[in-house]
């Protein structure tokens, strides 16, 4: 609340502020509200614009929406003084003791000792109340060496369109959905390497100080923490029957005809303002010299991230958030100003979701476009697609294209045959799940300079120049 403007304020309005509890607080700011609005009520016969009306609201709603101050501890020194934090402490380690993580072994002389640290987070309720305080000890990765103290890193993980194929299926189908969450699931990675650790501040072992703990299972940080988990993960469903996809490393599928199939699909789940109907301005144009000052190019990162992530189950921000990532380096006011307007579209759609129906028929339909020279830095177009059954969407994307564009045709062209590979993959998937497309799936093209030019397989002048991989949809037509 901003009193600088009232003239009534006096040092018994300012004693508000000394008030010794919040109750006694908000009863005095209350009361110095009504007086305000008293005295604009007197004075609103006057022309002046200090005598426009002023919408206020309750004090106890403000004061029941303001957003609480959450300050974690940035080292075991400070946590060490707060209960919680040291009970979270103790909890990790138990889970770590439990899960027989590591041994307490001599320091070697051969073998690098990596160290570790706690850090800190607050896990909040949706309505801003604290839900637990989480406590993590985490390896200092970056002091790992290759080849040393790890060797591969590389994991599978689900992409998003898997996952959401499965869910709309299963809405369709009327299947039985569940969803596991596995508590510290890097920490069940067994360990291949020889991998040895300092023993964490506050649980030093008494007596044994000069001692390191050798992992036989992964800690968050390390660089192959990932890949154990994963290979932990896939030689247990295999030795339980299941049959891992070629088509997407994270499906499994297990089918008995005295109990159906039972389908398995791993992923990592590490996820104030006036609204607008539209993210963008259909008329607006980004490019990377508009003129405008440069912006703080964290906060602009931050803003862009987070959209990317909630494309995961938001289609109607792709094409910004795409944009948007563009610009990354060296954003300027104008690219920090989209990125906001992008915000206000969210806030003013925030119980938008998709939906997926059941009974419909399990049909997979797509659905292509593009627009032409639309990046005005380097006049390349921008295609999108996006899959259904019928009834939500459960795959998309919005990618520039790799070649400069000469008409709109050969856009719509390239974006096509784009769409084409992705509803390929799709098949692929859709037979893992033993919901094998018998028919042909139908592309829905806008343009009929494209059509045209997929159903002629004769290269001539319009067509010569086009990268001869996207000539690939005429061989899937040709193929049904």
């Amino acid at each position: 609340i901003n009193f600088e403007n009232n003239p009534r304020s006096t040092k018994e309005e300012n004693e508000v502020t000394t008030s010794s509890t919040p109750a006694t607080q908000l009863e005095n700011i209350s009361s110095s509200v009504e007086m305000i609005t008293d005295a604009s009520n007197a004075d609103s016969s006057s022309d002046s614009p200090s005598s426009t009306p002023v919408k206020l609201r309750d004090i106890t709603e403000i004061y029941a929406r303001c957003n609480m101050s959450i300050i974690e501890p940035e080292n075991f020194a400070e946590a060490s003084k707060d209960k919680a934090w040291k009970r979270a402490m103790e909890i990790e380690m138990e889970m770590i003791e439990k899960n027989e993580t590591w041994e307490l072994v001599d320091r070697p002389s051969d073998k690098p000792v990596i160290g570790v640290k706690w850090v800190y987070k607050t896990k909040l309720n949706l309505d801003g109340s604290i839900q637990k305080h989480k406590a993590r000890l985490v390896v200092k990765g970056y002091a790992q060496k290759p080849g040393i103290d790890f060797n591969e890193t590389f994991a599978h993980v689900a992409r998003l369109d898997t996952i959401r194929t499965l869910i709309a299926l299963a809405a369709q189908k009327g299947w039985k959905l569940y969803q596991l969450d596995v508590k510290s699931a890097f920490l069940n990675g067994v360990l291949k390497e020889e991998v040895y650790v300092d023993q964490p501040d506050g649980f030093v072992t008494t007596n044994y100080e000069d001692k390191v703990y050798k992992l036989k299972k992964a800690l968050y940080g390390l660089k192959q923490a990932p890949r154990a988990w994963y290979e932990e993960i896939n030689s247990y469903l295999v030795s339980c029957g299941y049959v891992r996809s070629t088509s997407e490393a994270t499906l499994y599928c297990k089918t008995k005809e005295d109990s159906g199939t039972l389908i398995v699909s791993i992923y990592v789940d590490d996820i104030q303002c006036k609204s607008v109907s539209i993210p963008l301005v259909a008329s607006e144009k980004l490019c990377k010299d508009d003129g405008s000052e440069p912006t703080d190019e964290n906060e602009y990162r931050q803003i862009v991230g987070s959209l990317l992530y909630l494309t995961a189950t938001r289609p109607d921000i792709m094409f910004a958030a795409s944009l948007l990532a563009r610009f990354m380096h060296c954003p300027t006011k104008k690219h920090y100003g989209t990125a906001k307007r992008v915000l206000r579209y969210i806030q003013g759609t925030i119980d938008f979701g998709i939906e997926y129906q059941k009974g419909k028929e399990a049909i997979l339909i797509g659905y292509c476009d593009s627009d032409w020279s639309g990046s005005q830095d380097d006049m390349r177009s921008t295609s999108g697609y996006a899959f259904s059954f019928g009834s939500g969407a459960f795959s998309w994307a919005s990618v520039k294209q790799h070649s400069v564009a000469l008409s709109t045709a050969e856009a719509e062209y390239v974006s096509a045959s784009e769409a084409t590979t992705q509803a390929i993959w799709l098949r692929f998937v859709l037979e893992d799940f033993g919901e094998l497309q018998t028919e042909a799936t139908p592309l829905m093209v806008d343009n009929t300079s494209a059509i045209a030019m997929t159903r002629n397989p004769v290269f001539h002048q319009k067509t010569k120049h086009i990268n001869r991989r996207y000539h690939f949809i005429r061989d899937a037509l040709q193929d049904g």
